[in-house]
């Protein structure tokens, strides 16, 4: 009986330690939420996905090269709440982004607003971004 116990025992610990990860959530330290950005480029991908879709923006340089920019947004869900669809933006569209910066420098952010190609902004440039989203 005792070992029946024991063993009960150490399967629900061996569960409940590979359940902490699904339930687990980065923190947004890595981004700095006392600055916002906004850069203008072209569309390459929006990845529709969770638990955060991306949106990746070719931005041109001093130069006029393309530097490709990665900005998190929200989940599937609660972009869709805010009326987003997979569609919203395409690749090739030109569009105004603006974000909350990376700390390390690194060409990334926190997505706050979007200015699409008809001239709709969506999203709030005054509030925190994915974070409170």
């Amino acid at each position: 009986m005792h070992v029946r116990v024991l063993a009960a025992a150490s399967a629900a610990a061996v569960l409940a330690a590979l359940t902490v990860p699904a339930f687990a959530h980065h923190s947004y330290a890595e981004f700095d939420t006392d600055k916002k950005m906004t850069v203008e480029g072209t569309v390459k991908e929006f990845q529709w996905t969770n638990p955060h879709s991306w949106l990746l923006v070719n931005v041109p340089n001093a130069k006029g090269e393309p530097e490709q920019w990665a900005v998190e947004l929200s989940s599937v869900s609660l972009l869709a709440s805010r009326g987003w669809r997979p569609k919203t933006v395409v690749p090739g569209d030109k569009v105004e982004v603006t974000f909350h910066p990376m700390r390390n420098g690194m060409k990334a952010g926190s997505y706050m607003a979007i200015k699409l190609p008809n001239g709709k902004t969506m999203g709030d440039t005054d509030r925190l971004g994915t974070a409170a989203q």
